[in-house]
């Protein structure tokens, strides 16, 4: 038997990521697919939208991107939105989801399709409906991916910044953006060297002083870094972060209260971990959370404030189902 000291001590260790913790539940159970990943997270006019990717494994033909919608505090059945028939007979599988939707305007599902990132290629699609219904999907110019991993942001001029990389001549990540994702869009060139940075999906955080910064997943083990003023076609150079990734997509968000809060993987070489962290500059982070802990793959995280200030995570947990978990901020310290 273990002693009631040990178990009231183990219940007292819980005590802070539970008061940290609201809810957690699965967007889809049972999930619709044998394999579900890459997920991304919104708050619509109409509520919470998740959308990720899901089939036989990833790179199979039969990945589609799912949606469901959290109706009442439950997750509606999950329905296809988009598959990999759009740009002719051959069909393709879908990737990389990015729900984002505008202040006062549409919602955006960016997507890519292709047998592999290095080959695949950015379409959209838009809701005037909070994502009940959707136009025509249309395939984005050539050279633009839109944002590969992460949730573009909305600038004062309404003019939207995405976070792209590319795969074909090895990994290097570029920024675009544009005012309309239908209309035309504008890039910088490749943000780094893929002989000193394997560098793909940066996510974006605007900091006072309309200083942006990206923060990037890499094959050096380590998170990396580059910074913007008012230009967005000029960035400083990449540089290595403290913060340790295992070659791991990443997700930040920008809190109300001016802190930057980053979830990502804190190794070097395992996605077994899943842990948030927490800034006031975006050079030194303070871990502050493990949200997992364990066996099996946790991983490509999605973060969002929503409009009452709760802050919510999605994440590929073991590649079977997408975790959504919801965190009060005002608990993280």
């Amino acid at each position: 038997m273990i002693p009631r000291c040990l178990v009231v001590l183990g219940l007292l260790a819980c005590l802070p990521a539970m008061a940290q913790i609201r809810t957690s539940d699965f967007v889809a159970d049972p999930p619709p697919t044998k394999s579900s990943h890459a997920s991304t997270i919104c708050d619509a006019k109409n509520g919470l939208l998740a959308a990720w990717f899901g089939g036989t494994a990833e790179r199979s033909p039969d990945c589609v991107i799912w949606l469901s919608r959290q109706v009442e505090g439950r997750w509606s059945p999950p329905v296809e939105v988009a598959r990999g028939t759009e740009d002719g007979s051959a069909r393709y599988p879908c990737w990389n989801p990015v729900l984002f939707e505008k202040r006062n305007g549409p919602l955006y599902l960016f997507y890519k399709v292709g047998p592999s990132p290095s080959k695949w290629w950015g379409r959209v699609m838009r809701s005037d409906d909070g994502g009940i219904t959707w136009g025509a999907s249309k395939r984005l110019p050539d050279g633009f991916i839109g944002p590969v991993r992460n949730k573009p942001v909305e600038l004062p001029s309404g003019t939207l910044l995405c976070g792209a990389s590319t795969e074909d001549r090895g990994w290097r990540v570029h920024m675009e953006w544009t005012q309309n994702p239908f209309g035309r869009w504008e890039r910088t060139e490749p943000l780094n060297s893929a002989l000193e940075w394997g560098a793909i999906q940066p996510t974006i955080l605007r900091w006072p002083g309309q200083r942006t910064q990206i923060l990037c997943r890499t094959k050096q083990q380590a998170v990396a870094s580059s910074w913007c003023n008012t230009d967005l076609s000029h960035w400083g150079p990449m540089t290595r972060t403290a913060l340790p990734n295992p070659n791991s997509a990443i997700d930040a968000v920008m809190l109300s209260s001016g802190r930057a809060l980053l979830v990502y993987n804190p190794s070097t070489d395992s996605r077994s971990e899943l842990s948030v962290a927490l800034s006031t500059d975006g050079t030194e982070w303070r871990r502050v959370l493990d949200l997992e802990k364990g066996g099996g793959e946790f991983s490509y995280p999605a973060v969002i404030q929503d409009r009452e200030g709760r802050v919510h995570v999605t994440y590929t947990w073991k590649r079977e189902r997408i975790r959504h978990v919801v965190l009060d901020p005002a608990g993280l310290n």
